[in-house]
């Protein structure tokens, strides 16, 4: 395990290398000039003499290696640079919008778990049932709806017809209600229709029969055989969903103005701020290679048998 593990680190610096490759060169290639929007933006006259001067100050003129090069550095050091547009540091401004993105990100979570677990081996217990039917058609709804057009119909009906939500900005628990709702619900019907398909094939399989055949009651069939071997898919999927959840707080903070990075990066993308892009980028390539890396860890304790062959590797 500990030779597995470590080859997965060595690979997640190679991935974090590329990333930072694309981000940088892909950023470079945007059009538009930060330094001339940058002046537009504080109102003062870009002429061409005063959008030179910046460039020289911002280091827009050195070539492209250059600039990654000292770009590169500064982060490894963990200077993500200054934002152009409120010239504070970077990791100041993502680190104040941070926990508002981390509470959305829980609290979509939250909501995936608690919708989609009970969704999903109900419809896998009573398999072809009005219970089955009424799960299968949320899941198939839910996996169909972009979650921009769902958040605008909770705000139709929850906060502007019925007035029982707040639409925008965060403050009490009733503000986090409508986005997560939105984050959550349509990631909860793709793992409703996950679950259960894992859960039939493995309620097919002869050691689930053969627990029943020990006079094992259903309900521990069901929880301590079928469900924890039902898992391993959903657990790949969850650990890759939930760095989807944190990149999908981008659609849902602009649409009810939550002040995380996600709204922060929108934002940042409009006035060409460099240093932003750059650093959320990273970060988010950063928790999604972790996350790839804790999900394989965790297979070994959800299932012996990956136990064996990670330490038949080690050997």
């Amino acid at each position: 395990m500990f030779k597995y593990v470590c080859k997965r680190v060595v690979f997640l610096f190679f991935v974090m290398f590329g990333v930072s490759l694309l981000t940088f060169g892909m950023v470079h290639l945007t059009p538009g000039d930060p330094a001339e929007i940058l002046l537009r933006m504080e109102g003062i006259n870009a002429t061409p003499e005063a959008v030179e001067a910046l460039r020289e100050k911002l280091g827009l003129n050195n070539p492209l290696p250059v600039q990654y090069g000292h770009w590169i550095s500064k982060v490894l050091g963990g200077d993500l640079g200054v934002s152009f547009e409120t010239g504070r540091p970077v990791l100041e401004e993502l680190g104040q919008r941070l926990p508002a993105t981390v509470e959305l990100t829980v609290a979509g979570t939250m909501v995936v778990l608690l919708v989609s677990l009970p969704l999903g081996l109900l419809s896998a217990v009573y398999k072809n049932t009005l219970v089955d039917h009424i799960g299968r058609f949320f899941a198939l709804v839910g996996a169909s709806v972009p979650s921009f057009w769902l958040g605008l119909i909770l705000i139709y009906f929850l906060a502007v017809k019925y007035q029982l939500l707040p639409v925008m900005g965060r403050g009490s628990p009733a503000h986090l209600v409508l986005p997560a709702l939105t984050l959550g619900l349509g990631m909860s019907a793709t793992y409703a229709r996950l679950l259960r398909a894992s859960m039939l094939e493995i309620l097919g399989l002869d050691f689930i029969q053969a627990a029943r055949a020990r006079g094992l009651t259903e309900n521990a069939v069901l929880l301590g055989h079928a469900f924890k071997n039902a898992l391993l898919p959903l657990v790949t999927a969850f650990g890759m969903s939930l760095g989807h959840l944190l990149g999908g707080t981008v659609i849902v903070e602009t649409i009810f103005a939550w002040p995380g990075m996600g709204h922060f990066l929108v934002d940042s993308i409009f006035g060409r701020d460099y240093a932003v892009v750059q650093s959320y980028v990273l970060l988010m390539a950063f928790i999604f290679v972790i996350l790839n890396l804790l999900v394989d860890i965790s297979y070994a304790f959800i299932d012996p048998r990956m136990r064996v062959a990670k330490k038949g590797e080690d050997q």
